[in-house]
């Protein structure tokens, strides 16, 4: 079973959000060239991010690569106990794909070994 810590060397967009990862994969040509992220090349163009899953019981971390043509999760760990109560303070029940929270990305960092 993968850890958190056996992708440590990936290079991981911590500010990327699922929201902006559509906008640059597949959305070509609608985020501008000066922005944080520029638009994509190519389909050898891809990040590696992490995202919030809510559509199940219970909260899910996933780390996800995407690139023009697909998003592949590379591993999902549930969200820890200790970490749902503030989450859920700050989203509810809201059922959807979100960007981790500062305190999640604190966290996750942490078990990467970062």
């Amino acid at each position: 079973m993968s850890s958190l810590k056996d992708f440590s060397q990936l290079n991981i967009d911590w500010n990327l959000s699922p929201e902006h990862a559509v906008t640059m994969y597949l959305e070509w040509g609608n985020n501008d060239w000066h922005a944080e992220h520029p638009p994509v090349r190519s389909k050898d163009d891809f990040a590696h991010y992490f995202v919030v899953d809510t559509w199940g019981e219970s909260p899910i971390i996933r780390l996800v690569r995407r690139n023009s043509e697909n998003a592949v999760e590379l591993i999902s760990v549930p969200l820890p106990d200790s970490l749902k109560a503030n989450y859920v303070k700050e989203y509810g029940n809201l059922r959807g794909v979100f960007e981790p929270t500062q305190e999640i990305k604190a966290w996750i960092k942490s078990e990467m070994g970062h």
